[in-house]
This record gives C-alpha cells, sequence and structure tokens, in this order.
C-alpha cells in the first residue's frame, strides 16, 4: 500500500531518477574499479560513511565494535551526514573521529579529501547522490559498497547480500573481507556509555525487580506515531501491569500527562540520550513501540518487543527486530495512528504468555 499523498509521488520518483542520473554519470567519468578486488596489506584506517538517522547510527555500532577488537589500534572515521548522526558518533569512544560532509568546507577537506584512508565503506545498499559523492571524492586504496547496478565500477568490492538482509548484518558484511569472522550474535547493536544523571540511577535501582512494561510515545515520522489517548487506553487494558512512559524532548509534556492520568504509570526522568534509554530497557519485559530508533534500542539491550509499523516489508525485514522475541503490529490504513489499542493488547498478551512460557519451562 502506498500511503504518500498523489502530488508526492512524482516529486519522489524526480529524485529516485536524479539519483540515478548522477550514479550514470560517475560511472562513466570515474577510473572503473573492478567490484571484486580483495583486500590486501594493512589496515591502519577507515572511513565508514554512516547514514542519517539515529536507528542507522545504532544499526552501525556492531560494525565498529567489531572493528575495534580486531584492530586495536585502528583509526575509525565516521563520515556524517546529519547533525543526529554526527553527535551520536561524537560520544563513541570507539570511534577516532567524526566528519561532517556537508558542513565546514575547508575543514572537511583538511581532515578528510587530503588524506588517503586504507579503506572506505559505503553503507547505503541503493543509489545515493550524497554518499556516492563522497564515495568519489575521499581517496581510500581499497572502496567497497553493497552490489547493485548504480554502484558497478565505483568500488574495489561489492558486497553481494541479499537485499532484504537487516541492515545490522548488512553493516557487518564488510568483516570478513577484512578478515574478520563474526557470529550473528556479535553484529548486535550496543551503545556506547556515559554518565548518568544521580535522578536516573536512583529511577533505574527502584525498577530493578520490578520489571515493568515500555512504552515509546515518540517516533521521528507523523505517520509511525502513535497518538498518547491510544497509549492510555493501552495502560488502561492492563490495571495490573506497571508501565513506564519513554519520550523525545519534544513530547515531555504528553509523557508527564500520561504518568499524572495512569495510576499504574511509574513516573520516569526524561532520558538524555539513547544510552539512558538503553538502560531503562534492559530493566523492561516489554518494550511497546513505533518503528524508530528504539526498536534497535531494545534489540541491544535484549528486550522483548511490540513494534508498531506501517505497512511498509522494508522496514521489518531491514529495520526491525534484530535477535529478539517480537511480535508485530501492522496499521490496517498504512499508518500507525490507524492500529487500535485492543491489536497492540493482543500482541502484548501473546509476548507476555510467551514469556511467562519461557520463564516456567527455566523453573522447572
Amino acid at each position: 500500500m502506498n500511503t504518500a499523498p498523489a502530488s508526492a509521488i512524482p516529486k519522489k520518483k524526480k529524485k529516485r531518477q536524479l539519483r540515478q542520473a548522477f550514479a550514470r554519470t560517475l560511472q562513466r567519468i570515474m577510473p572503473q574499479r573492478a567490484g571484486n578486488t580483495p583486500f590486501t596489506g594493512t589496515l591502519n584506517t577507515i572511513a565508514i560513511l554512516a547514514q542519517e538517522k539515529l536507528g542507522d547510527s545504532v544499526l552501525l555500532t556492531p560494525l565498529i565494535r567489531n572493528l575495534r577488537k580486531a584492530f586495536p589500534k585502528l583509526e575509525i572515521h565516521i563520515i556524517a551526514f546529519s547533525e543526529a548522526s554526527a553527535n551520536f558518533f561524537r560520544n563513541d569512544p570507539e570511534v577516532t573521529a567524526v566528519h561532517m560532509a556537508k558542513k565546514e568546507p575547508l575543514t572537511y577537506k583538511k581532515e578528510v579529501l587530503s588524506k588517503q584512508f586504507d579503506v572506505l565503506f559505503n553503507t547505503k545498499d541503493h543509489p545515493s547522490t550524497h554518499f556516492l559523492l563522497q564515495s568519489a571524492l575521499i581517496k581510500a586504496r581499497w572502496k567497497a559498497g553493497h552490489a547493485n547496478e548504480f554502484h558497478t565500477g565505483l568500488f574495489d568490492q561489492l558486497i553481494k547480500i541479499e537485499h532484504n538482509t537487516h541492515m545490522a548484518l548488512k553493516n557487518c558484511a564488510i568483516l570478513p573481507l577484512l578478515g574478520v569472522k563474526v557470529t550473528e550474535e556479535e553484529c548486535r547493536p550496543s551503545l556506547a556509555p556515559s554518565l548518568l544523571p544521580m535522578e536516573m540511577q536512583i529511577f533505574l535501582r527502584q525498577i530493578d525487580t520490578r520489571r515493568p512494561t515500555g512504552i515509546n510515545i515518540s517516533a521521528g515520522e507523523a505517520n509511525r506515531t502513535w497518538s498518547a489517548d491510544k497509549c492510555k487506553a493501552l495502560i488502561e487494558l492492563f490495571p495490573d501491569e506497571r508501565f513506564v512512559i519513554l519520550s523525545g524532548p519534544d513530547e515531555i509534556d504528553k509523557k508527564k500527562n500520561l504518568e499524572r492520568s495512569c495510576p499504574n504509570t511509574i513516573p520516569s526522568p526524561a532520558t538524555g540520550n539513547l544510552y539512558e534509554a538503553s538502560l531503562i530497557a534492559a530493566k523492561l519485559k516489554l518494550l511497546v513501540t513505533p518503528d524508530t530508533s528504539l526498536i534497535h534500542i531494545a534489540s541491544a539491550a535484549a528486550t522483548p518487543v511490540v513494534g508498531l509499523y506501517r505497512e511498509a516489508p522494508q522496514d521489518i525485514t531491514r529495520f526491525g527486530p534484530f535477535r529478539i522475541p517480537h511480535e508485530l503490529v501492522i496499521s490496517p490504513t498504512g499508518e500507525v495512528a490507524g492500529i487500535s489499542p485492543d491489536s497492540v493488547k493482543k500482541a502484548m498478551e501473546k509476548q507476555l504468555q510467551r514469556e511467562h512460557s519461557a520463564s516456567w519451562e527455566t523453573s522447572v
């Protein structure tokens, strides 16, 4: 189901055509790279082109962790295309440097374009104008990208992996080409630690043994948002459960209103970053969330999830829950807002029953 307004469809098609035309132009003018050349020599520096959204950043963490483990002295340079991504990786001690591709051109030229890297990795699996431009401009003796017709001739190694493979695995697919063997479990996302405010430390101790259910009320896009009214109705369907409300900074007032109006919620401090959200997620028995970065936070924390999705198969297969028990609720309208509290209740009951059964089997 395509839920975009009719006027937006030609615009999206035109943008896609422009990206493809730009890729074709690069394929004509750039020196041809074979696409099947193995990596050789030492690995001292790598430039990784990081995708823009916070969820994308979380899914890139297993690659960084595994690179650091295999090559302790490796310089890991992140090429960021958004402030959200740049800020996320600036807080990661495993990253050597973060460079903004679209800002401060003189600094970028000095720190990136004037240097020679051992490896460049373009993490996008489809043609992107900015990613392909930087793939061409950044000097590296070996360049890797995902195989598709618009990447042919632009990379020394094209990684052939099924398109709908989860992005955590696609990001790690370069590792065997660098001589690093990893398991799927080693491709689980993780969050770099940061200092915790005292209020958050106290709250984490408070819920340590209570194992509440979490509900995330924030979403990055309007068509992924589930209303506060529906969250309230869901909470009221489970009077014996205890709930923790998670939100981004823009929904703090909604979060507080829910906590005031629902007696079976546990008021919680606002999370300052995704690491704090991950620590709360690790204490939950279950997290209910729209299709946002909190899906990947749950994957990092190994917390079961009930995910609320539009009818978008690519979102589920490539960016869905990774190696955690889960139930998915798909909107009948194409927007998350169309999901009813009763539908989420049924999914929660399935997942809670599954957890109860697993706990009972373990105790026998």
